[in-house]
């Protein structure tokens, strides 16, 4: 049996030797989370599970969707001969929620957050050539104070919630590394200068007279090198600069990547670690009502995309199918995504990196009810920034990211007293500033900003009347007061930012809709294919022709479940002519075509 989702689950930040720990695991559930009291530690586990994928899914094998308190899962590994002298470490992409994994009997981590990755260092518990006992628990309770994004807080879907995933759904996998050993590094292009700033953080300093060096190449020719000393500093600072004739920038139209490798060496000139990375050269900037990609205006013509999968639920089947989603959308004549409500894998972005697809990163904050009744919702945590902190720092690197969106939908007004959601608000949105000064940052997606300094304003508009949309939209924003979801009771005032309608659309079409069957979508359901053509042309009409408009967000790339208002069906098949898709948002934009 091949091993599931075997591909390198980290190409921005690569070492040569790598084992995929995915396949078969001993599994079992837990839902009074009592396993500790029954010595669950101890013994052989009850069923089997195929990891990286999620309990309720089809492909893991268990296919159990009611909610499960904790799991556990169980393994013995080797860690390989080849690896003496070395500490291996053990890579957890996700799992969701509260996790702790003990090693051979002893408790090694804890990790709380769904959708980031932690690594624990197993040389305390073993050396090459000796085996260990991976035990894992996973506690998460959607229903409680955590963040998890569109599941489902019911047994079953409903509305615009979907079939929960609990546990490990992507990959987990060992490496060795030294006893001091890189990080992963900062890359930060740097346009107008025409070079990359770069941070190499380094993990179990313990020597003096370190060096870090590091190549910049294109097309296997090498274009630049610097070499740094690294002995007295956590992290080694240093700038790699291209030659004017070696200079091509990171855009939709020439995805230009650069290679990366980086050595770390001690002062006898021992090569300690070595990693390979990659980087765009490319500058997001705003002026006026524009966002800038390498100083150009270019129109963001934006899908909503929630990531889900019929058979893998968040966990994509292989790793075709993540760049086939990339596809699917560009054949429609989208440029980019949000990706909404979810901590994407990696592996996403570095297809997003190579086609040239822009996208916003965006955490997965729904699942706590944060658009719940008015007034104080107690369910906002700190939580919340610490896990989006560290999807942050993972995906820090990536050209194809060209803005963040920390929160969606926060249903609350504004009023005199300050409430936990002013708080985390605010926390997310300087979170976010102090740790990447170098994209734009929107508070929250549609409905209640409350920071006043937020980059970018945004709405979400699903009318359905390509007349009546444009008459929310266009003439307000041009009198510097944009159609706002809640009003100004939900909104600190607009101050003259970028403006983009971030969910529209969402038109329903389903075809094969049985009478009775759970389906649904934005608005009257059109009544019959050529309408649908008609509505979707005419509503991106609307804003590609607005001069105050830098860009739009179509819902959605997918049916979800029950939510069928997708361009394409939930298995992707086709469902409707791409080139009259297309064809519809290839009319240039006035924004654009100001300059």
């Amino acid at each position: 049996m091949s091993i599931p989702r075997h591909e390198y689950p980290r190409p921005q930040f690569q070492r040569k030797d790598w084992v995929c720990l995915n396949g078969t695991w001993q599994f079992e559930r837990d839902e009074g989370d009592t396993g500790i009291e029954r010595n669950i530690l101890s013994r052989e586990l009850k069923e089997r599970i195929t990891v990286p994928f999620c309990p309720e899914s089809a492909l893991s094998g268990i296919g159990h969707v009611d909610f499960m308190n904790a799991v556990w899962y169980r393994r013995d590994v080797k860690i390989p001969d080849a690896w003496a002298g070395k500490r291996a470490l053990l890579h957890f992409q996700a799992c969701d929620y509260d996790t702790t994994v003990w090693v051979s009997g002893k408790e090694a981590y804890r990790h709380r957050g769904g959708h980031t990755p932690f690594t624990v260092d197993l040389s305390p518990f073993a050396k090459a050539g000796e085996s260990v006992t991976l035990v894992v628990r996973a506690r998460d309770d959607s229903r409680n104070q955590q963040p998890c994004g569109k599941q489902s807080m019911r047994y079953g879907n409903f509305g615009c919630h979907y079939t929960r995933t609990t546990g490990i759904w992507q990959t987990v996998w060992m490496e060795p590394v030294g006893v001091t050993a890189f990080k992963r590094p900062r890359i930060t292009p740097d346009v107008a200068n025409n070079r990359f700033r770069i941070e190499t953080p380094l993990d179990g300093l313990t020597a003096k007279g370190l060096t870090v060096s590091a190549t910049l190449s294109a097309n296997g020719k090498q274009l630049a090198e610097a070499k740094v000393n690294a002995g007295l500093d956590l992290a080694a600072q240093f700038e790699l600069n291209v030659p004017a004739d070696q200079r091509k920038l990171w855009s939709p139209e020439s995805p230009f990547l650069y290679d990366l490798a980086f050595e770390l060496r001690d002062a006898k000139g021992t090569v300690l670690d070595r990693i390979e990375s990659y980087a765009g050269l490319r500058s997001v900037t705003l002026d006026g009502k524009k966002v800038l990609i390498n100083g150009k205006s270019v129109f963001q013509r934006l899908v909503l995309d929630q990531g889900y999968y019929p058979n893998g639920i968040l966990t994509a089947p292989d790793d075709e199918a993540l760049k086939k989603d990339i596809e699917l959308s560009m054949q429609a004549g989208f440029n980019g995504a949000r990706l909404h409500q979810k901590v994407f894998e990696e592996r996403f972005l570095y297809h997003a990196d190579k086609l040239g697809y822009l996208v916003w990163g965006e955490f997965p904050d729904w699942g706590s009810n944060v658009n719940g009744p008015a007034g104080d919702n107690q369910k906002h945590t700190i939580g919340y920034v610490t896990e989006w902190l560290e999807a942050i720092e993972r995906d820090y690197s990536h050209p194809s990211i060209i803005g963040w969106c920390p929160l969606n939908e926060t249903w609350q007004e504004i009023s005199d007293k300050l409430t936990n959601l002013d708080a985390v608000t605010r926390a997310m949105f300087l979170a976010t500033k102090a740790l990447d000064t170098s994209r734009p940052v929107l508070d929250a997606s549609g409905y209640s900003h409350r920071v006043y300094e937020t980059d970018i304003y945004d709405c979400h508009d699903y009318e359905q009347n390509p007349e009546k949309f444009k008459a929310n939209q266009c003439a307000p924003l041009a009198e510097g007061k944009p159609f706002q979801n809640g009003g100004g009771k939900w909104n600190v005032p607009y101050r003259g930012q970028p403006f983009f309608v971030s969910e529209f659309g969402g038109i329903w079409w389903n075809p094969n809709a049985k009478a009775g069957e759970d389906s649904w979508g934005y608005g009257d359901r059109v009544k019959n294919i050529e309408e649908f053509y008609a509505r979707f042309d005419g509503l991106c009409a609307v804003l590609l022709d607005d001069p105050n408009m830098f860009g739009y967000c179509y819902t959605q790339l997918t049916d979800v479940y029950q939510e069928q208002n997708g361009i394409f069906a939930f298995d992707r098949g086709g469902k409707f002519d791409m080139a009259r898709i297309a064809a519809a948002q290839k009319r240039p934009a006035a924004i654009e075509r100001e300059g």
